[in-house]
Protein backbone atom coordinates (compact mmCIF):
# COMPACT_ATOMS: atom_id res chain seq x y z
CA UNK A 1 0.00 0.00 0.00
CA UNK A 2 1.48 3.53 -0.65
CA UNK A 3 2.47 5.44 1.78
CA UNK A 4 0.59 8.63 1.52
CA UNK A 5 -2.97 9.28 1.25
CA UNK A 6 -5.32 12.35 -0.12
CA UNK A 7 -8.79 13.44 -0.29
CA UNK A 8 -8.27 14.81 -3.86
CA UNK A 9 -8.21 10.60 -4.45
CA UNK A 10 -11.08 9.91 -3.32
CA UNK A 11 -14.50 9.67 -5.00
CA UNK A 12 -16.77 9.61 -1.50
CA UNK A 13 -16.30 11.44 1.29
CA UNK A 14 -17.86 9.74 4.27
CA UNK A 15 -18.88 11.38 7.88
CA UNK A 16 -20.43 10.50 11.13
CA UNK A 17 -22.46 12.67 12.82
CA UNK A 18 -21.80 13.03 16.57
CA UNK A 19 -18.55 13.91 17.67
CA UNK A 20 -17.45 14.18 14.06
CA UNK A 21 -19.09 17.24 12.26
CA UNK A 22 -21.48 18.32 15.29
CA UNK A 23 -18.66 18.43 18.36
CA UNK A 24 -19.83 19.09 21.42
CA UNK A 25 -18.96 20.76 24.51
CA UNK A 26 -18.01 17.75 26.36
CA UNK A 27 -17.79 18.62 29.91
CA UNK A 28 -21.90 20.12 29.78
CA UNK A 29 -22.04 16.97 27.65
CA UNK A 30 -20.66 14.53 29.77
CA UNK A 31 -22.78 15.97 32.80
CA UNK A 32 -26.04 15.69 31.10
CA UNK A 33 -25.06 12.26 30.34
CA UNK A 34 -24.43 11.03 33.41
CA UNK A 35 -27.44 12.99 35.03
CA UNK A 36 -29.58 11.38 32.39
CA UNK A 37 -28.93 7.71 33.73
CA UNK A 38 -27.96 8.44 37.52
CA UNK A 39 -31.62 9.74 37.66
CA UNK A 40 -33.29 6.58 36.18
CA UNK A 41 -31.16 4.54 37.90
CA UNK A 42 -32.52 6.42 41.80
CA UNK A 43 -36.01 7.41 40.39
CA UNK A 44 -36.91 4.27 38.25
CA UNK A 45 -34.82 1.45 40.16
CA UNK A 46 -34.00 3.03 43.79
CA UNK A 47 -30.48 3.07 43.83
CA UNK A 48 -28.87 5.46 45.91
CA UNK A 49 -29.51 9.05 45.63
CA UNK A 50 -26.01 9.97 46.37
CA UNK A 51 -25.67 8.98 42.74
CA UNK A 52 -27.23 12.12 41.81
CA UNK A 53 -24.71 14.48 43.41
CA UNK A 54 -21.13 15.09 41.31
CA UNK A 55 -17.96 16.13 42.59
CA UNK A 56 -16.37 18.66 40.23
CA UNK A 57 -13.07 16.80 39.40
CA UNK A 58 -14.60 13.31 39.38
CA UNK A 59 -15.30 13.12 35.54
CA UNK A 60 -11.71 13.10 35.43
CA UNK A 61 -12.24 8.71 36.01
CA UNK A 62 -13.81 9.07 32.39
CA UNK A 63 -11.14 7.99 29.62
CA UNK A 64 -11.79 5.99 26.42
CA UNK A 65 -10.15 2.84 25.96
CA UNK A 66 -11.21 1.45 29.49
CA UNK A 67 -13.21 -2.00 29.67
CA UNK A 68 -15.64 -2.64 32.88
CA UNK A 69 -15.13 -6.07 34.04
CA UNK A 70 -19.08 -6.49 34.89
CA UNK A 71 -19.04 -9.32 37.39
CA UNK A 72 -16.24 -8.33 39.37
CA UNK A 73 -17.12 -4.01 39.38
CA UNK A 74 -13.60 -3.50 37.68
CA UNK A 75 -12.34 -0.65 35.20
CA UNK A 76 -9.40 -1.99 33.53
CA UNK A 77 -6.99 -0.33 30.88
CA UNK A 78 -5.26 -2.48 28.61
CA UNK A 79 -1.30 -3.07 26.93
CA UNK A 80 -1.22 -3.57 22.77
CA UNK A 81 -0.56 -7.00 24.48
CA UNK A 82 -3.91 -7.58 26.24
CA UNK A 83 -2.08 -7.06 29.78
CA UNK A 84 -3.38 -5.03 32.37
CA UNK A 85 -1.77 -1.98 32.68
CA UNK A 86 -4.31 -0.11 35.43
CA UNK A 87 -7.47 -1.01 37.01
CA UNK A 88 -10.17 -0.03 39.25
CA UNK A 89 -12.43 -1.58 41.47
CA UNK A 90 -15.48 1.09 41.16
CA UNK A 91 -13.82 4.40 41.23
CA UNK A 92 -10.51 3.10 43.31
CA UNK A 93 -7.33 2.57 41.99
CA UNK A 94 -6.07 -0.58 42.16
CA UNK A 95 -1.85 -0.34 42.77
CA UNK A 96 0.45 -2.09 40.81
CA UNK A 97 1.06 -5.00 43.16
CA UNK A 98 -2.94 -5.41 43.18
CA UNK A 99 -2.99 -5.39 39.97
CA UNK A 100 -0.38 -8.52 39.49
CA UNK A 101 -2.02 -10.39 41.80
CA UNK A 102 -5.91 -10.33 40.17
CA UNK A 103 -4.83 -10.11 36.49
CA UNK A 104 -0.74 -11.52 36.66
CA UNK A 105 1.52 -10.13 34.09
CA UNK A 106 -0.95 -12.48 31.09
CA UNK A 107 -3.33 -11.68 28.52
CA UNK A 108 -6.96 -10.17 30.09
CA UNK A 109 -9.45 -13.47 29.38
CA UNK A 110 -11.63 -11.68 27.40
CA UNK A 111 -9.12 -9.64 25.01
CA UNK A 112 -9.38 -12.11 22.45
CA UNK A 113 -13.36 -10.97 21.98
CA UNK A 114 -12.57 -7.62 23.02
CA UNK A 115 -9.69 -7.16 20.55
CA UNK A 116 -12.32 -8.55 18.08
CA UNK A 117 -14.19 -5.37 18.64
CA UNK A 118 -17.03 -7.28 19.75
CA UNK A 119 -17.46 -4.00 22.39
CA UNK A 120 -20.33 -6.06 24.61
CA UNK A 121 -21.29 -9.17 26.19
CA UNK A 122 -22.81 -10.32 29.43
CA UNK A 123 -19.21 -10.30 30.56
CA UNK A 124 -17.80 -6.62 29.91
CA UNK A 125 -18.17 -3.61 28.33
CA UNK A 126 -15.98 -1.43 26.28
CA UNK A 127 -15.88 2.46 26.61
CA UNK A 128 -14.62 3.85 23.42
CA UNK A 129 -16.55 6.99 22.95
CA UNK A 130 -18.12 10.81 24.35
CA UNK A 131 -21.84 9.58 24.39
CA UNK A 132 -20.87 6.13 26.71
CA UNK A 133 -18.07 7.49 29.03
CA UNK A 134 -20.17 9.23 31.88
CA UNK A 135 -21.61 5.69 31.92
CA UNK A 136 -18.59 4.48 33.30
CA UNK A 137 -17.79 7.09 36.46
CA UNK A 138 -21.65 6.39 37.20
CA UNK A 139 -21.46 2.56 37.15
CA UNK A 140 -17.98 2.80 39.13
CA UNK A 141 -20.02 4.84 41.38
CA UNK A 142 -22.23 2.42 41.48
CA UNK A 143 -20.00 -0.03 42.41
CA UNK A 144 -18.40 1.87 45.62
CA UNK A 145 -22.22 2.29 46.58
CA UNK A 146 -22.77 -1.55 46.38
CA UNK A 147 -19.91 -2.25 47.93
CA UNK A 148 -20.43 0.23 50.96
CA UNK A 149 -24.30 -1.07 51.80
CA UNK A 150 -24.39 -4.66 50.55
CA UNK A 151 -20.72 -5.62 50.78
CA UNK A 152 -20.87 -7.28 47.42
CA UNK A 153 -18.53 -9.67 45.39
CA UNK A 154 -20.43 -10.15 41.83
CA UNK A 155 -22.63 -7.56 40.56
CA UNK A 156 -25.98 -7.72 38.84
CA UNK A 157 -26.52 -3.81 38.10
CA UNK A 158 -25.63 -4.01 34.75
CA UNK A 159 -29.37 -4.59 33.69
CA UNK A 160 -30.40 -1.68 35.07
CA UNK A 161 -27.65 0.31 33.32
CA UNK A 162 -28.64 -1.11 30.04
CA UNK A 163 -32.32 0.05 30.62
CA UNK A 164 -31.39 3.80 31.55
CA UNK A 165 -29.22 4.02 28.48
CA UNK A 166 -32.62 2.81 26.12
CA UNK A 167 -34.93 4.64 28.16
CA UNK A 168 -32.77 7.86 27.35
CA UNK A 169 -31.25 7.41 23.85
CA UNK A 170 -34.46 4.83 22.21
CA UNK A 171 -35.40 5.84 18.58
CA UNK A 172 -38.20 7.74 20.42
CA UNK A 173 -37.41 9.35 22.89
CA UNK A 174 -37.09 12.48 21.27
CA UNK A 175 -40.08 12.43 19.72
CA UNK A 176 -41.61 11.57 23.58
CA UNK A 177 -39.69 13.97 25.23
CA UNK A 178 -38.81 10.94 27.32
CA UNK A 179 -35.68 11.09 29.71
CA UNK A 180 -33.57 13.69 30.24
CA UNK A 181 -31.09 13.64 27.75
CA UNK A 182 -33.09 14.71 24.70
CA UNK A 183 -35.46 17.38 26.30
CA UNK A 184 -32.54 19.16 27.37
CA UNK A 185 -30.60 19.41 23.99
CA UNK A 186 -33.96 20.61 22.38
CA UNK A 187 -34.18 22.97 25.08
CA UNK A 188 -30.80 24.25 25.52
CA UNK A 189 -28.66 23.38 22.05
CA UNK A 190 -26.12 26.16 22.37
CA UNK A 191 -25.21 24.85 26.30
CA UNK A 192 -24.55 21.23 24.46
CA UNK A 193 -23.76 21.73 20.82
CA UNK A 194 -20.24 23.70 19.42
CA UNK A 195 -21.31 25.32 15.69
CA UNK A 196 -19.51 24.24 12.95
CA UNK A 197 -16.64 26.63 11.89
CA UNK A 198 -16.93 28.36 8.44
CA UNK A 199 -13.32 26.37 7.23
CA UNK A 200 -15.21 22.94 7.77
CA UNK A 201 -18.56 24.67 6.15
CA UNK A 202 -16.42 25.71 2.76
CA UNK A 203 -14.10 22.50 3.12
CA UNK A 204 -17.02 20.62 2.79
CA UNK A 205 -18.63 22.93 -0.51
CA UNK A 206 -14.81 23.06 -1.83
CA UNK A 207 -15.82 18.95 -1.55
CA UNK A 208 -18.50 18.97 -3.33
CA UNK A 209 -17.40 21.47 -6.15
CA UNK A 210 -13.90 19.06 -6.90
CA UNK A 211 -16.82 16.33 -7.85
CA UNK A 212 -16.97 14.09 -4.94
CA UNK A 213 -20.31 12.61 -3.28
CA UNK A 214 -20.81 13.67 0.38
CA UNK A 215 -21.87 11.00 2.40
CA UNK A 216 -23.91 11.45 6.39
CA UNK A 217 -23.89 8.13 8.00
CA UNK A 218 -25.17 7.99 11.75
CA UNK A 219 -26.44 5.95 14.25
CA UNK A 220 -28.68 9.14 15.82
CA UNK A 221 -32.23 9.01 14.57
CA UNK A 222 -33.54 11.63 12.30
CA UNK A 223 -35.19 14.24 14.37
CA UNK A 224 -32.32 14.40 16.50
CA UNK A 225 -29.85 14.55 13.25
CA UNK A 226 -31.90 17.20 12.32
CA UNK A 227 -31.64 19.29 15.56
CA UNK A 228 -28.29 18.94 15.29
CA UNK A 229 -27.66 19.58 12.02
CA UNK A 230 -29.84 22.59 11.22
CA UNK A 231 -28.27 24.04 14.82
CA UNK A 232 -24.40 23.13 13.62
CA UNK A 233 -24.72 23.71 9.77
CA UNK A 234 -27.85 25.76 9.00
CA UNK A 235 -30.87 24.97 7.59
CA UNK A 236 -29.60 24.16 4.77
CA UNK A 237 -27.81 21.25 5.90
CA UNK A 238 -29.17 19.38 3.01
CA UNK A 239 -27.13 20.64 0.11
CA UNK A 240 -23.71 20.06 1.97
CA UNK A 241 -24.80 15.69 1.46
CA UNK A 242 -25.77 13.96 -1.63
CA UNK A 243 -26.92 10.60 0.57
CA UNK A 244 -27.97 11.25 4.31
CA UNK A 245 -28.25 7.70 6.47
CA UNK A 246 -29.89 8.38 9.86
CA UNK A 247 -31.24 5.13 12.52
CA UNK A 248 -27.88 2.95 10.67
CA UNK A 249 -27.31 1.04 13.71
CA UNK A 250 -23.41 0.66 13.01
CA UNK A 251 -20.88 -1.34 13.53
CA UNK A 252 -24.00 -3.65 11.62
CA UNK A 253 -24.28 -1.42 9.22
CA UNK A 254 -21.14 -2.52 7.65
CA UNK A 255 -20.81 -5.65 9.46
CA UNK A 256 -24.22 -7.28 9.25
CA UNK A 257 -23.67 -9.94 5.90
CA UNK A 258 -24.93 -11.85 4.92
CA UNK A 259 -28.02 -10.74 6.71
CA UNK A 260 -27.77 -7.22 6.01
CA UNK A 261 -30.72 -4.83 7.04
CA UNK A 262 -31.91 -2.86 4.19
CA UNK A 263 -32.95 0.65 3.42
CA UNK A 264 -35.82 2.28 4.37
CA UNK A 265 -37.78 5.82 3.26
CA UNK A 266 -38.77 7.91 5.75
CA UNK A 267 -42.09 10.26 6.17
CA UNK A 268 -42.07 12.73 8.73
CA UNK A 269 -39.52 10.86 10.79
CA UNK A 270 -41.33 7.47 10.59
CA UNK A 271 -39.83 4.72 8.69
CA UNK A 272 -41.94 3.39 5.76
CA UNK A 273 -41.49 0.40 3.86
CA UNK A 274 -38.12 -1.92 2.90
CA UNK A 275 -36.40 -0.82 -0.65
CA UNK A 276 -35.06 -3.78 -2.47
CA UNK A 277 -32.20 -1.93 -3.49
CA UNK A 278 -30.67 1.92 -3.42
CA UNK A 279 -31.55 3.45 -6.66
CA UNK A 280 -30.83 7.10 -6.13
CA UNK A 281 -29.60 10.27 -3.65
CA UNK A 282 -31.70 10.91 -0.54
CA UNK A 283 -31.95 10.57 2.75
CA UNK A 284 -32.51 6.80 4.17
CA UNK A 285 -33.11 5.25 7.47
CA UNK A 286 -31.22 1.62 8.67
CA UNK A 287 -29.72 0.13 5.07
CA UNK A 288 -26.04 -1.82 4.40
CA UNK A 289 -22.79 -0.82 3.60
CA UNK A 290 -22.94 -3.37 0.28
CA UNK A 291 -26.55 -1.97 -0.94
CA UNK A 292 -24.77 2.19 -0.31
CA UNK A 293 -21.65 0.78 -2.15
CA UNK A 294 -23.96 -0.58 -5.22
CA UNK A 295 -25.22 2.99 -5.73
CA UNK A 296 -21.72 4.77 -5.36
CA UNK A 297 -20.47 2.78 -8.26
CA UNK A 298 -23.98 3.71 -10.34
CA UNK A 299 -22.95 7.45 -9.27
CA UNK A 300 -19.40 7.79 -10.23
CA UNK A 301 -19.57 5.54 -12.90
CA UNK A 302 -16.89 3.19 -11.47
CA UNK A 303 -16.19 -0.36 -10.56
CA UNK A 304 -14.13 0.39 -7.69
CA UNK A 305 -15.09 3.86 -6.25
CA UNK A 306 -12.48 4.93 -3.23
CA UNK A 307 -14.33 5.96 0.01
CA UNK A 308 -13.31 7.58 2.69
CA UNK A 309 -15.01 7.51 5.92
CA UNK A 310 -14.56 10.11 8.87
CA UNK A 311 -15.71 8.84 12.29
CA UNK A 312 -14.94 9.26 16.29
CA UNK A 313 -15.98 5.64 17.01
CA UNK A 314 -13.21 2.92 16.65
CA UNK A 315 -16.41 0.30 17.48
CA UNK A 316 -18.38 1.74 15.35
CA UNK A 317 -17.16 3.56 12.46
CA UNK A 318 -13.34 3.38 11.70
CA UNK A 319 -12.90 -0.56 12.58
CA UNK A 320 -16.60 -2.01 10.94
CA UNK A 321 -15.60 0.46 7.59
CA UNK A 322 -12.01 -0.87 7.40
CA UNK A 323 -12.35 -4.00 8.10
CA UNK A 324 -15.60 -5.24 6.49
CA UNK A 325 -16.31 -2.41 3.13
CA UNK A 326 -12.40 -1.83 3.05
CA UNK A 327 -12.71 2.53 3.23
CA UNK A 328 -10.12 4.96 4.01
CA UNK A 329 -10.84 5.72 7.50
CA UNK A 330 -9.90 9.28 9.27
CA UNK A 331 -9.99 8.76 13.21
CA UNK A 332 -11.29 11.97 15.21
CA UNK A 333 -9.43 11.88 18.24
CA UNK A 334 -10.02 14.80 20.28
CA UNK A 335 -7.48 13.50 22.75
CA UNK A 336 -4.75 14.37 20.15
CA UNK A 337 -6.17 18.54 21.92
CA UNK A 338 -5.94 17.15 25.66
CA UNK A 339 -2.68 15.35 24.91
CA UNK A 340 -0.59 18.59 23.99
CA UNK A 341 -2.89 20.58 26.71
CA UNK A 342 -3.79 23.36 24.47
CA UNK A 343 -6.62 25.13 24.11
CA UNK A 344 -8.91 24.87 20.84
CA UNK A 345 -8.06 27.70 18.36
CA UNK A 346 -11.60 28.40 17.99
CA UNK A 347 -11.64 30.00 21.50
CA UNK A 348 -8.89 31.80 21.19
CA UNK A 349 -10.44 33.43 18.49
CA UNK A 350 -14.10 34.26 19.64
CA UNK A 351 -15.00 37.95 20.82
CA UNK A 352 -14.21 38.13 24.56
CA UNK A 353 -17.97 38.11 25.88
CA UNK A 354 -18.43 35.02 24.30
CA UNK A 355 -15.63 33.41 25.03
CA UNK A 356 -16.25 33.60 28.71
CA UNK A 357 -19.19 31.70 29.11
CA UNK A 358 -17.67 28.19 28.84
CA UNK A 359 -13.80 28.81 29.75
CA UNK A 360 -13.95 27.67 32.78
CA UNK A 361 -14.67 23.91 31.56
CA UNK A 362 -12.47 23.97 28.54
CA UNK A 363 -9.21 22.97 29.83
CA UNK A 364 -11.10 20.58 31.76
CA UNK A 365 -12.16 16.84 31.38
CA UNK A 366 -13.18 14.96 29.59
CA UNK A 367 -10.69 15.08 26.64
CA UNK A 368 -7.57 16.20 28.61
CA UNK A 369 -5.24 13.42 30.20
CA UNK A 370 -6.97 12.12 33.13
CA UNK A 371 -4.84 11.82 36.04
CA UNK A 372 -6.33 8.62 37.15
CA UNK A 373 -5.83 6.49 34.02
CA UNK A 374 -3.17 8.48 32.53
CA UNK A 375 -2.03 8.50 28.84
CA UNK A 376 -4.65 7.65 25.75
CA UNK A 377 -1.66 6.31 24.02
CA UNK A 378 1.28 4.93 26.23
CA UNK A 379 1.58 3.65 29.88
CA UNK A 380 3.87 1.76 32.85
CA UNK A 381 4.11 -1.87 32.78
CA UNK A 382 4.32 -2.70 36.34
CA UNK A 383 7.59 -3.86 37.32
CA UNK A 384 7.92 -7.56 38.37
CA UNK A 385 9.56 -7.58 41.85
CA UNK A 386 12.28 -5.28 41.43
CA UNK A 387 12.58 -5.75 37.05
CA UNK A 388 12.36 -1.92 35.45
CA UNK A 389 9.03 -0.51 34.57
CA UNK A 390 8.97 -0.12 30.87
CA UNK A 391 7.26 1.73 28.56
CA UNK A 392 4.05 -0.23 26.74
CA UNK A 393 1.57 0.98 23.75
CA UNK A 394 -2.06 0.85 24.79
CA UNK A 395 -4.49 -1.36 23.28
CA UNK A 396 -6.42 1.59 21.93
CA UNK A 397 -3.15 3.10 20.32
CA UNK A 398 -2.61 -0.19 19.02
CA UNK A 399 -6.04 -0.10 16.95
CA UNK A 400 -5.44 3.49 16.05
CA UNK A 401 -2.49 2.49 13.70
CA UNK A 402 -3.69 -0.76 12.92
CA UNK A 403 -7.61 0.19 11.16
CA UNK A 404 -7.19 4.19 10.79
CA UNK A 405 -5.72 5.82 7.71
CA UNK A 406 -4.95 9.02 9.48
CA UNK A 407 -6.34 9.96 12.94
CA UNK A 408 -6.87 13.81 13.22
CA UNK A 409 -8.33 16.20 16.37
CA UNK A 410 -11.00 17.46 14.61
CA UNK A 411 -12.45 18.21 10.63
CA UNK A 412 -11.07 21.60 11.09
CA UNK A 413 -7.65 20.98 11.97
CA UNK A 414 -7.42 20.14 7.86
CA UNK A 415 -10.14 21.97 6.78
CA UNK A 416 -7.64 24.52 5.57
CA UNK A 417 -5.47 22.32 3.18
CA UNK A 418 -5.33 21.68 -0.34
CA UNK A 419 -7.65 18.57 -1.01
CA UNK A 420 -4.49 17.26 -2.78
CA UNK A 421 -2.28 17.86 0.39
CA UNK A 422 -0.44 14.49 0.91
CA UNK A 423 -1.05 12.56 4.46
CA UNK A 424 1.31 10.08 5.57
CA UNK A 425 -0.43 6.96 6.41
CA UNK A 426 -0.48 4.61 9.46
CA UNK A 427 1.42 1.49 7.70
CA UNK A 428 2.88 -1.51 9.12
CA UNK A 429 6.33 0.09 7.77
CA UNK A 430 5.98 3.29 8.73
CA UNK A 431 6.96 4.79 12.62
CA UNK A 432 4.36 3.98 15.26
CA UNK A 433 3.24 7.95 15.07
CA UNK A 434 3.35 8.65 11.00
CA UNK A 435 -0.74 8.96 10.44
CA UNK A 436 -1.21 11.82 13.29
CA UNK A 437 -1.77 14.55 12.08
CA UNK A 438 -0.99 17.61 12.78
CA UNK A 439 1.35 16.05 15.16
CA UNK A 440 1.79 12.82 17.47
CA UNK A 441 1.06 12.98 20.21
CA UNK A 442 3.45 13.64 22.72
CA UNK A 443 3.45 10.64 24.65
CA UNK A 444 4.54 8.61 21.56
CA UNK A 445 7.66 10.86 21.27
CA UNK A 446 11.01 9.61 22.64
CA UNK A 447 12.16 11.90 24.72
CA UNK A 448 8.66 11.96 26.85
CA UNK A 449 10.20 8.19 28.63
CA UNK A 450 11.58 9.94 31.39
CA UNK A 451 8.88 12.17 31.74
CA UNK A 452 6.04 9.36 32.33
CA UNK A 453 8.41 7.30 33.95
CA UNK A 454 8.01 9.73 36.90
Amino acid sequence: MQQHFSLAECDVVGFDLDHTLCRYHLPQSARLIYDSFAQYLVTEKGYDEDLLTLAPDSLDFCCKGLVLDIEEGNFLKLAEDGTVLRASHGTKSMTSEEVLEIYGRKEWKHFNTVSGMVSRTAKYYLYDNYFDLPGALLCARVVDSLDQHDGQKKYDFWKDMVAAIQHNYKISAFKEDCGMYFPEVKNHPDKYLQRCPESVKKWLKQLKNAGKILLLITSSHSDYCRLLCEHVLGNDFREYFDILITNALKPGFFSHTPNQRPFRTLENDEEQEALLSLDKPGWYSQGNALQLYDLLKKMTGKLDPKVVYFGDSMHSDIFPARHYSNWETVFILEELLGDKGIVPAKAESEPLEKKGKYEGDQLKVPYFVSKQWGSFFRDRLPGLENAEETLVHTWSCKCISTYSTIAIPSLEAIADLPLDYRFTRFSSNSSATAGYYPSPPRALLPNEDSVMMK
